[in-house]
């Protein structure tokens, strides 16, 4: 399983991978800290890899909005599961990003052990749930 991670926050990006390595040590993670890099990596996988990408919104040089914008504009891409990753839970960018075709929605954790749960619930969805898109009232998630 490939696991992306694009965030510009390093505290953030070294939580995840510490978390993930803790969780589910099989998969690769592959992190870029702005949306230019992730689209340059994305456009380089092979047509049957499988992608999870974890997606913060707010990037410099181009946002997690134009990002998720470009990745479901792209035939090549479209498999690619995004889940926003964001400090924010306002529900206008919640709308906004299940209206752009993102898989999910997820409030960053605000401790290790709530990040390591989320990481996990995500993971143990199988194929389908990740690549077809949710009903609203289940986009969201919540961990606790």
């Amino acid at each position: 399983m490939n696991i992306f991670l694009t965030d510009d926050d390093s505290d953030d990006c070294m939580l995840f991978s510490e978390a993930l390595q803790e969780t589910f040590s099989e998969a690769t993670l592959t992190i870029t800290t702005d949306g230019v890099k992730l689209m340059e990596t994305l456009k380089n996988l092979k047509p049957d890899s499988r992608v999870i990408l974890f997606l913060d919104l707010n990037m410099p040089r181009k946002n997690g909005f134009e990002c998720l914008d470009e990745i479901r504009e792209n035939k090549k891409l479209k498999d690619v599961s995004v889940i926003i990753f964001s400090t924010s839970s306002n529900a206008d960018i919640i709308d906004k990003t299940y209206k752009q075709g993102a898989n999910y929605f997820i409030s960053k954790p605000n401790s290790f052990s709530l990040l390591k749960k989320t990481i996990e619930h995500v993971l143990s969805f199988n194929n389908d749930q990740l690549v077809q898109r949710p009903m609203r009232e289940d986009y969201v998630i919540h961990v606790a």
